[in-house]
């Protein structure tokens, strides 16, 4: 049966859901250099705290700043002379926000776990098999036909690219699936007016902040028990969809 290129559109998958995962591989080249930079950060105050104080921090970070960005929108329907489409407008911005925020905490938590992330396609199973939780798990497991706990750590760092690539084809069609029919409910929740829509935007992005933590540990497992690299290590240069070093970050998202 004959596969679309790597980087070409899935023809299974619809116009819309492609500009999905168009969005999601533009938050992940966006966050990957970035990265070094977050966990630096969850690590400012303790410059010698362990990997597992590092990533609770990490988790907080990411809670806390999803929350807010939810939260900040839906507040907008209640602003005086803000109308429903200015609400949506940005409700669709903040959808982007949202994916970049969940890029990077979960190549961040890789990143701590010595987890290879300096492929396009590892990038991609990694952030994707963490949003989707448990069906992402499965399907991993399945199509790599391996078994066994913690498949961020075991699985996404040894399997071929061949293999990675028909993993994240199948997890791309179950995230346009997930993430249309989740993200619909909670932009029309979020232009809800007097202010219930700050309360279901932030409320729903706690929510799937906190599924996404608990997906990442289940995928990754204990903390490691000491750095995989110094801490005074540069950022690497991950690289671009089409192949070049990506240089300086653009713009983090800040929580």
């Amino acid at each position: 049966m004959t596969t679309a290129a790597p980087d070409e559109p899935d023809p299974a998958i619809s116009a819309p859901g492609q500009r999905v995962l168009d969005l999601l591989d533009k938050a992940i080249d966006l966050q990957s250099p970035l990265v070094r930079k977050n966990i630096a950060r969850a690590r400012q105050r303790n410059p010698e705290a362990p990997p597992a104080q590092v990533i609770r921090n990490l988790e907080r970070m990411y809670v806390s700043a999803l929350t807010g960005t939810g939260a900040a929108v839906g507040g907008t329907a209640a602003a005086p002379g803000v109308g429903t489409g200015v609400a949506l407008a940005l409700s669709a911005g903040e959808a982007l926000s949202s994916l970049e925020l969940s890029a990077l905490f979960a190549l961040s938590i890789a990143e701590v776990h010595g987890v290879p992330i300096d492929e396009l396609e590892r990038r991609r199973t990694i952030v994707l098999g963490v949003m989707l939780g448990g069906s992402g798990s499965a399907t991993i497991s399945k199509v790599a036909e391996r078994t066994g706990q913690h498949w961020g750590r075991q699985v996404v760092a040894k399997i071929p690219g061949e293999t990675l690539r028909q993993i994240n084809k199948i997890l791309g069609r179950n995230f346009v699936t997930k993430y249309g029919t989740k993200q619909g409910i909670i932009v029309l929740g979020r232009v809800a007016p007097f202010g219930i829509g700050a309360v279901i935007g932030g409320g729903a992005n706690a929510a799937i902040a906190s599924l996404t933590v608990r997906a990442a540990r289940r995928a990754f497992g204990p903390p490691p028990t000491s750095w995989p690299w110094p801490a005074s290590a540069p950022a690497p240069r991950c690289a671009t969809p089409d192949g070049d070093p990506a240089g300086e970050a653009r713009t983090p998202v800040e929580s």
